[in-house]
């Protein structure tokens, strides 16, 4: 009798079968093998990693069909931040945009065109040719470690294919849910008479977050990958990257083309605006990137996106239907939203219902009439808005919508600052709609990620009076949450470990959490990174918060007012004795010297000898102080290869003293 085949050499054998076949049948669309031969192959290899776990291979296959369950995922930092880009709805936009660029960097620029698709963006990292992580945008600085979902996407290779990759790399890409997909599961939802699917982007996002990632496998989703990430990088052009990480295995849509100046790109964007409707996935217009990587790091970055790169987007469908009513939603901040009130009507693929008008100075542009009919427009074909009235259609009898003047959910009198649109309900302590959204805010997954309580649960909390503020989410104790409706003993403990857990949240998102009128999440990191406790913040002036970059005027006020109110330094103080972090995690070089004392410094390009983050150290440990921004009390732009030529303009206007590396270490020795 024949001995047994090694198990680790069959689970070998296996997985770079099935590994190949599964990429000859989704890449290439050729079938090699009937399909009950392909199940019985992934059934043996099923059967081995049942009987050696051990020998399970990081690229095996069945991983494809899921099975982890994630209670949390761990959060990610981007090596590279994952900007967004600036977006362009007109042809002189574009040219202006290009302009722009060939002034920078000369006459002969050449471009790549591709479709900006309607999903949600992922980061996908190698080593050694294996997939070893997967990660979500997030905030462009850190996102969710995803990776056991991610495996179960066939687009995304587990394993690379060649052998002319680099050691360890990154691609980025959109993972999104087909049309088709979308489209079967609504009909099943419908079936079931469960809640539909608000849109292709939003079920995607949804289902990359689900804990079990067998469900994700059988949801089907796809990702196109658009940009490789890698240092130093073995290509010279965006376009040789598309072309190579094709070959080792990844999807890349067929639909990029390389344009050698404007006339070109615009012809693509003509050519697509129709077409696009024929593409298996939902599209909102085209990304025009510089090919060249070295170009693309002359041109540079602002704080939020590339400046060699554009978002083209078309134009949105327009669809007609009746005004029935108008509803007035408030804020966590007080603000007062009108919501418009539809005959239901089909636009870009669902049904829409309401629509957002803005503000009074919306209703009052538009001329807006109960019995109205509306034009209705998707923005970017995903939030409806009202645009314009149909006169012709307007009924006899129809008179003016009169915005209220006191709150619609506490009676108070609405005020309007001078300047804004907006009119606010300023009875932040006693206006429900405006404590409960407060509350949700300072839960969600992007501020302190408190599991278990959702807007149910403080609804009751609130009802029930034992919370009235974030600060009384700490007061909670088993015996409350227990005895609240529908709740229970492991709910109950649920949230009690979450809220323990909360207490290690980091302070930029703590003061995020706090919802400080104009303080999102981008603007608390700057804060926290500039005024490292809650006692600076407290404390800082007007003329030092907007000496930070990406803080003006109206940001710096709100935070002033913020903590001028006595109700809120209290809520503060009571988190701080709940345990919750005030201070960043930083840890400050140790000092060499006081060399740079009183000296401010702007750090741009590249540098020969050390990294930008190493050169900032650098600076800190002799004294120094470095800034985001060049203005006329600055002391040093120290300048490297490829830095922008705004910033060097800008310092040479000023007469700041621009020094070289070689130049700023002179100094400090």
């Amino acid at each position: 009798m024949a001995s047994e085949k090694d198990p680790a050499l069959e689970i070998q054998e296996l997985a770079e079968r099935i590994n190949y076949l599964n990429y000859q049948y989704y890449q290439n669309s050729i079938s090699e093998v009937p399909d009950y031969e392909f199940d019985m192959m992934l059934k043996r290899l099923q059967d081995l990693e049942e009987r050696f776990p051990e020998l399970r291979l990081p690229n095996s296959p069945t991983l494809r069909v899921g099975g982890t369950v994630t209670k949390n995922f761990g959060t990610v930092y981007h090596k590279s931040p994952m900007l967004s880009l600036s977006n362009t709805y007109s042809e002189e936009d574009l040219r202006e945009f290009d302009n722009r660029v060939r002034k920078a960097i000369g006459e002969n620029v050449e471009y790549v065109c591709e479709q900006k698709f309607d999903g949600v963006a992922i980061s996908l990292t190698y080593e050694n040719g294996l997939f070893v992580q997967g990660a979500t945008r997030g905030d462009g600085t850190r996102g969710d470690n995803i990776t056991a979902n991610v495996r179960t996407i066939r687009d995304v290779p587990l394993q690379v294919h060649g052998k002319d990759y680099p050691e360890a790399f990154e691609v980025r890409g959109e993972v999104f849910l087909p049309l088709s997909v979308f489209e079967q599961l609504n009909a099943e939802r419908e079936e079931a008479g469960e809640q539909l699917l608000a849109n292709p982007r939003n079920a995607a996002s949804g289902t990359l977050k689900q804990q079990d990632s067998a469900i994700v496998a059988g949801r089907k989703l796809g990702c196109y990958s658009y940009s490789f990430h890698c240092d130093p990088n073995p290509f010279d052009s965006h376009s040789e990257s598309l072309q190579a990480i094709q070959k080792w295995g990844f999807k890349v849509s067929d639909t990029w083309r390389k344009c050698s100046s404007v006339e070109e790109v615009l012809a693509y964007i003509n050519e697509w605006e129709m077409r696009r409707f024929e593409l298996p996935i939902a599209t909102d217009g085209i990304v025009v990137k510089v090919n060249s990587f070295a170009l693309q790091e002359e041109l540079g970055y602002t704080s939020k996106s590339p400046r060699w790169a554009i978002a083209y987007k078309y134009a949105a469908l327009s669809a007609a239907t009746k005004l029935t009513g108008i509803q007035y939603q408030v804020g966590r901040t007080g603000a007062v939203t009108p919501v418009a009130l539809l005959e239901p009507v089909l636009l870009a693929g669902t049904i829409v219902k309401r629509a957002s008008v803005h503000n009074a100075n919306q209703i009052k542009l538009l001329d807006l009439r109960l019995g109205d009919t509306v034009f209705v427009e998707k923005g970017g074909e995903i939030i409806p808005k009202i645009t314009g009235v149909d006169f012709s259609k307007r009924p006899a009898d129809s008179e003016p919508i009169i915005y209220p003047a006191h709150c619609p959910a506490c009676g108070t009198p609405l005020v309007r600052s001078e300047g804004e649109a907006q009119f606010y309900c300023p009875n932040d302590e006693g206006c429900p709609p405006q404590i409960k959204a407060k509350l949700e805010h300072f839960i969600s997954r992007k501020a302190m990620n408190i599991d278990g309580l959702g807007p149910e649960t403080i609804e009751q909390l609130y009802s029930t009076g034992l919370v009235h503020n974030v600060a009384d989410l700490y007061d909670l104790t088993f015996d409350q949450l227990a005895n609240l409706e529908r709740m229970g003993e492991k709910s109950a403990n649920n949230i009690l470990r979450s809220l323990e857990k909360s207490r290690s949240v980091a302070y930029d998102r703590v003061l995020f959490a706090l919802g400080i009128r104009f303080v999102g999440s981008t603007v608390a990191r700057k804060l926290a990174e500039q005024l490292p406790d809650i006692t600076a913040l407290q404390g800082a002036t007007y003329e030092e918060l907007i000496a930070i970059n990406e803080i003006g005027d109206r940001i710096a006020n709100s935070i002033i007012a913020y903590f001028n109110d006595p109700d809120n330094v209290l809520v503060i103080e009571r988190l701080k004795a709940a345990g919750l972090r005030f201070e960043a995690d930083k840890t400050a070089p140790a000092i060499e010297s006081d060399r740079l004392s009183g000296k401010t410094f702007v750090i741009s390009g590249v540098f020969e000898s050390m990294s930008r983050e190493e050169l900032q150290q650098l600076i800190l440990s002799h004294g120094g102080k470095v800034v985001n921004s060049i203005s006329a009390k600055l002391s040093y732009l120290v300048a490297g290869d490829k830095m922008g030529p705004a910033k060097l303009e800008k310092a040479s206007k000023l007469n700041i003293p621009i020094l070289s590396e070689s130049e700023f270490l002179e100094i400090i020795r």
